[in-house]
């Protein structure tokens, strides 16, 4: 299959990884005192050990896993909203699959509609517009959620129903950035980074200069990668040979997907429907100044928060800890890997999640569980 089959080529791979272990030994990489990278994208972080991408490169290289799962940096007390929402009467709650099953304090979305919630999958916002139009006597409710690459068509959805007049459709919206969190992370002194492998969905609706800070601000090489294993080994070749040439810059492996400047339409509707939140709390981050979208006012009426008197729109989200025991946080910020829970594959697993990193399809700690990364405990401070 074109665009496939030619990015899992063995003999691609293997002249890549020669290239990898001579870069990184001109750098004088080792295990004791690695290369540092972090694949921010959790969609990266399940290629790398679904491939075994992380035991094939040279040992002198150090995955850091960084909070690229929207799911899972999502706060608990969103997740509580959502469930508040969802168990009014009239309510029909749309979401995503993966965030049915993410844990709030009181219960997840999946437990509420077991408790009687009319609470349903959907693999579209506008097949929840679609649900908006077939039960006019009906509040449907959308939870938007994710990054730059689900934003658009959150948007573009928005804008239609407000063409149509669908008054009984709206978003719960919980769209965040990803530049913001990662400023955030260089900002931290105990993060010990070297370089980024950058997200290629999220950079095929943005384009590669929002990045250009980490570069120009930080010194840090960042290359925005495809998903096949070859891509994520040349995007790691590329880091490392800025590294070695002592070279700091935003470079784009994913060329055949990921134009310079984005895409011009999702950024018009991103722009037209949505304005930054002055700050937006991230599960393990805390509060982000910018990090978050909210609906504008010339669309209130498809703003679920303002229609429902809840979340931002009425209140701050209160802070809400994580389960006792649990090391979210300093997993989602690369801290610690999943194996450093205590929890981890034993009381925290895929059918009895404690936390979202289990949960979601690109959470860190289901990559651990589901590819067999359950190694010795490691921390990366």
């Amino acid at each position: 299959m074109r665009f496939v089959e030619e990015f899992r080529d063995p003999a691609l791979a293997k002249g890549l990884l020669a290239r990898i272990d001579a870069a990184a030994r001109a750098i004088g990489a080792t295990k004791e005192s690695p290369v540092r990278i972090m694949e921010i994208c959790g969609g990266h972080t399940h290629a790398i050990f679904r491939y075994g991408l992380d035991r094939l490169v040279h040992e002198g290289i150090e995955f850091i896993h960084g909070p690229g799962c929207p799911v899972c940096v999502l706060p608990m007390a969103r997740v509580d909203e959502a469930v508040e929402i969802a168990e009014q009467p009239g309510v029909i709650f749309t979401s995503f699959g993966d965030a049915m099953r993410v844990p709030g304090t009181r219960k997840s979305l999946l437990q509420a509609k077991a408790d009687g919630a009319d609470i349903r999958t959907v693999y579209s916002p506008l097949d929840a517009l679609d649900l908006a139009r077939e039960n006019p006597e009906r509040e449907v409710v959308f939870f938007g959620l994710g990054f730059e690459t689900t934003t658009p068509s959150t948007a573009l959805t928005i804008q239609q129903a407000a063409r149509e007049g669908v008054g009984n459709f709206s978003v719960f919206c919980n769209h965040i950035t990803v530049p913001p969190p990662i400023k955030a992370l260089l900002d931290d002194p105990h993060m010990l980074l070297d370089g980024f492998v950058g997200p290629g969905h999220v950079s095929m609706v943005i384009g590669i200069h929002a990045y250009d800070f980490i570069a120009r601000d930080y010194g840090k090489p960042i290359v925005v990668s495809g998903f096949e294993p070859t891509d994520l080994l040349q995007s790691v070749l590329m880091v490392l040979e800025q590294i070695r040439d002592g070279r700091a810059e935003v470079e784009n492996q994913y060329g055949r997907v990921v134009p310079e400047h984005g895409n011009p339409v999702s950024l018009a509707a991103i722009a037209d429907v949505y304005e930054e939140r002055p700050s937006f709390a991230w599960r393990g981050l805390g509060e982000i100044d910018r990090s978050g979208l909210r609906v504008r006012a010339k669309y209130a009426a498809f703003d679920a928060e303002e229609k429902f008197g809840i979340g931002y729109g009425a209140r701050r989200a209160r802070d809400v800890e994580e389960p006792d025991g649990t090391a979210c946080a300093q997993v989602m910020t690369g801290r610690i890997k999943p194996t450093g829970c205590p929890l981890f594959g034993t009381t925290c697993n895929p059918e009895t999640p404690m936390g979202a990193l289990m949960v979601s399809s690109e959470g860190a700690c289901a990559a651990y569980y589901q590819y067999g990364g359950r190694r010795e405990p490691e921390v990366v401070e």
